[in-house]
C-alpha cells in the first residue's frame, strides 16, 4: 500500500489486509488443535492426522468453486461466500465436538477448509488492479497480512479453551469458536467494504476506450505462462509440505521436545510470509522469472542443509527450515505474479482457482509421500530429494521459455 498505487487499489488493498488478518487467526487457531481434537474424540492417534487431508481436500474443492464464482460475479462474491463457508465449518465442529460426533466432526473439517482456500485466494484479488509493474509487491502485501492473523490465533487456544470451558464446550473446540467468528467477520469485511470489485473494475479498465487504465493488457491464451506459473507453485508446495510435515517426525526421534521442534516451526512459518514485501518487490524490481529460479535454487540450498544438519543441531535445522519457507515464498510470490500476467480477464479467476486446487492436492501428496520416504529411507534422503525436485523449474523455465517470448511479441 504504497504511494505508487492509485487510491482505488490503496483502497482494495486496507480491505484485504484487514480481512487477512481475520482470517489468518481462524486459519491458524483451528489448525493447531484440530490433530488434537480428533485424537480426544477418537481416542486414538492413528486418525489424528485425518483432519489435515480433510482441510487439503476441501480447501481444493472451494478453490475451485471460488474462481468460478469471483469469475462470474467478482472478487466480492466468491471471497465472502467461501469465508462464510469456512465460518460455518468452523460452528459445526463446534457442534460436533460437543455431541461427540465423529462422522460431523469429519464432515465439518471439509467446510472449514473452505477458510483456508479463500486466505489463499485473496492474494489474486490484490493483484487485479495492479500494475504489471507492481503485481508482485500487491501480492506480498495481501500475504503478509496473513502473518498477523496467523501469529495471534495460536496465542489464543488458551484463551479461547477457558472460554469453551466455562460454556460447557470441550477446550478442544475453544480455537474453532475464534475461527468461526474470524471467518464470519471476514465475510462480513469483503462483503460491504470490497467495493469496487476489483475483477469487475479490472473487466471494465481493461475494455474502455482511450488511455487510463490501471492494468496493462494481459498476454492472451499464453499457455506457456499458465504452465510455468502453475509449475513454480506446485513444486515449492511439494517440497515445502514434505520436508516441513516430517521436520518435527525426525526432530522426535532423535530425542529433541516438542518445545523445540515448535520453535523451528514458528522460525518455518515466519519464513514463508515475513519476507513478502521484499519478494514482492524483488519479483517486480528483476522480474518474475528471476526470482521462480530462485526459489529452486533456495529450496535445493534448504534440502542440503537439512541433509547434513547432525542429529543434534537444532540451530542448523532451524536455518534450513527458514530457507524452506523463503524458498516457499519466492516460488508462491513469482507464479501468482506469473499466472496473473498471463491469463486474461476473461478467464482469469478460472484458472487461479483451478491453479489453486493443483496446488492444494500437490500439497496432500507430498505430505502423505513424505512419511513413507522417511520410514523407507530416511529423513534425508527426503530433505535432499526434495531439493533436487525443486530444480525441476529451470528446465521447465528453459522449455517454456520460447513460447512465452512469442506470445509477449
Amino acid at each position: 500500500m504504497t504511494s505508487g498505487e492509485p487510491d482505488v487499489q490503496r483502497r482494495i488493498l486496507t480491505v484485504l489486509v484487514g480481512a487477512q488478518v481475520l482470517s489468518g487467526a481462524g486459519l491458524a487457531a483451528g489448525i493447531t488443535v484440530g490433530a488434537l481434537l480428533a485424537e480426544q474424540m477418537l481416542g486414538s492417534t492413528g486418525l489424528a492426522g485425518v483432519p489435515t487431508a480433510l482441510f487439503t481436500i476441501g480447501s481444493a474443492a472451494t478453490a475451485a468453486a471460488v474462481g468460478r464464482i469471483s469469475q462470474r460475479s467478482g472478487r466480492r462474491a466468491g471471497l465472502t461466500l467461501g469465508y462464510a463457508a469456512g465460518a460455518v465449518g468452523s460452528g459445526a465442529v463446534v457442534v460436533a465436538a460437543v455431541l461427540g460426533n465423529v462422522p460431523l466432526l469429519f464432515a465439518a473439517l471439509l467446510v472449514y477448509g473452505a477458510g483456508t482456500a479463500t486466505n489463499l485466494q485473496a492474494r489474486y484479488a490484490g493483484a487485479d488492479l495492479a500494475s504489471p509493474a507492481r503485481r508482485g509487491r500487491a501480492v506480498s502485501v495481501v500475504l503478509v497480512a496473513t502473518t498477523l492473523g496467523g501469529v495471534v490465533g495460536p496465542n489464543l487456544v488458551s484463551v479461547t479453551g477457558g472460554v469453551a470451558t466455562a460454556w460447557g464446550i470441550p477446550a478442544l473446540a475453544g480455537p474453532f469458536l475464534l475461527a468461526g467468528v474470524a471467518y464470519a467477520v471476514a465475510a462480513a469485511v469483503l462483503g460491504v467494504l470490497l467495493r469496487p470489485d476489483p475483477l469487475l473494475l479490472a473487466r471494465e479498465l481493461a475494455t474502455a476506450p482511450g488511455p487510463g487504465g490501471t492494468t496493462a493488457p494481459d498476454v492472451a491464451g499464453s499457455r506457456a505462462g499458465v504452465v510455468l506459473g502453475a509449475t513454480v507453485m506446485i513444486l515449492t508446495q511439494i517440497v515445502m509440505v514434505a520436508i516441513m510435515t516430517m521436520t518435527p517426525v525426525h526432530m522426535a526421534a532423535h530425542g529433541h521436545g516438542v518445545g523445540a521442534a515448535g520453535v523451528v516451526i514458528a522460525v518455518h512459518v515466519a519464513a514463508m510470509y515475513l519476507p513478502s514485501p521484499v519478494t514482492g518487490w524483488l519479483v517486480d524490481r528483476i522480474g518474475r522469472i528471476a526470482v521462480a529460479a530462485l526459489s529452486g535454487g533456495t529450496l535445493l540450498l534448504a534440502g542440503v542443509l537439512a541433509a547434513v544438519a547432525p542429529d543434534d543441531s537444532v540451530a542448523l535445522l532451524t536455518v534450513a527450515l527458514a530457507l524452506l519457507g523463503l524458498g516457499w515464498n519466492f516460488g508462491l510470490i513469482s507464479g501468482t505474479a506469473i499466472i496473473t500476467d498471463a491469463v486474461p480477464l476473461a478467464s482469469r479467476a478460472t484458472t487461479q482457482g483451478a491453479v489453486d486446487v493443483c496446488i492444494a492436492l500437490s500439497g496432500a501428496g507430498g505430505g502423505l509421500a513424505s512419511g513413507l520416504v522417511v520410514a523407507t529411507a530416511g529423513f534425508p534422503t527426503l530433505a535432499l530429494a526434495g531439493g533436487v525436485l525443486a530444480l525441476l523449474v529451470l528446465p521447465v523455465i528453459v522449455a517454456t521459455a520460447g513460447a512465452r517470448r512469442a506470445t509477449a511479441g
